[in-house]
């Protein structure tokens, strides 16, 4: 995870005294630094946005008008926070996505780091002997919800170089490369660095391929040629947190 933030700021507009302090237990478990400030009105929020959040997580049993200006004004801020909803329904064209009520302090934890890594840069590797393919991921990336740092690799040999220091945080990886090929590159990056996340990649219908993918340790499997909203939900599932309607 990238800790260029020295503190994330989360701004929190739950009503119930007790998820909040649930919620503020949780941030107390981050792998960095959270200052939790709290809002209990619309007014509120744009006062604590016009001062700097990077994080905003409102409660669904927020009343839906009350939810949508809080949500409209963050989206309004010239740098504006990722915006989370917990649980509720209705409209959610305004916002990032949503998240599930936590019911312990450690699920809020895991929840909220999830919600933490989303806001800072994804570190991503593009691994394919194709420029064509690894221009189409790129741009797809660069397009996305949440912000990527992107970088590539044509062949297996110079991947593995660049997996060793341990700077990525998720992998996109061809399956079928000269030399050495997707599942050798799985293998070692499961041996070296099994935190980083690998999502496999092929153009063949072969159903085998993607039961050897999983078997081998890839957390996500994509057949070309894929869309924009595949790598979307891809991203989602990566941070533990569920698409908004529009972008399922």
């Amino acid at each position: 995870m990238d800790t260029d933030f020295v503190t994330l700021r989360l701004l929190l507009v739950v009503p119930a005294a007790s998820l909040r302090a649930l919620l503020r237990q949780g941030a107390g478990l981050a792998s960095l630094p959270v200052e939790v400030t709290e809002a209990n009105s619309a007014a509120a929020v744009e006062t604590h946005l016009a001062g700097g959040s990077d994080l905003l997580v409102v409660d669904g049993a927020v009343p839906a008008q009350e939810r949508g200006v809080i949500c409209k004004a963050a989206r309004g801020c010239k740098e504006r926070p990722l915006i989370i909803i917990i649980g509720g329904d209705g409209d959610d064209t305004e916002i990032d996505g949503r998240i599930r009520r936590p019911v312990t302090a450690e699920e809020a934890g895991a929840i909220l780091e999830g919600c933490i890594r989303a806001r800072l840069p994804t570190r991503a590797l593009i691994i394919d002997d194709s420029s064509r393919m690894r221009g189409i991921i790129r741009k797809i990336l660069g397009a996305c919800r949440f912000p990527v740092q992107v970088s590539e690799a044509h062949d297996g040999m110079r991947a593995l170089e660049d997996l060793r220091g341990g700077k990525f945080d998720i992998v996109f990886l061809d399956c079928s490369m000269p030399g050495v090929d997707g599942f050798a590159v799985l293998s070692e990056l499961q041996r070296l660095e099994p935190r980083v996340a690998v999502v496999m990649m092929t153009s063949t219908d072969d159903l085998a391929v993607a039961a050897r993918a999983y078997a081998g340790g890839a957390t996500a499997f994509l057949k070309k040629p894929f869309f924009p909203a595949d790598v979307d939900r891809v991203l989602y599932d990566f941070h533990g947190i569920e698409a908004p309607a529009a972008d399922r």
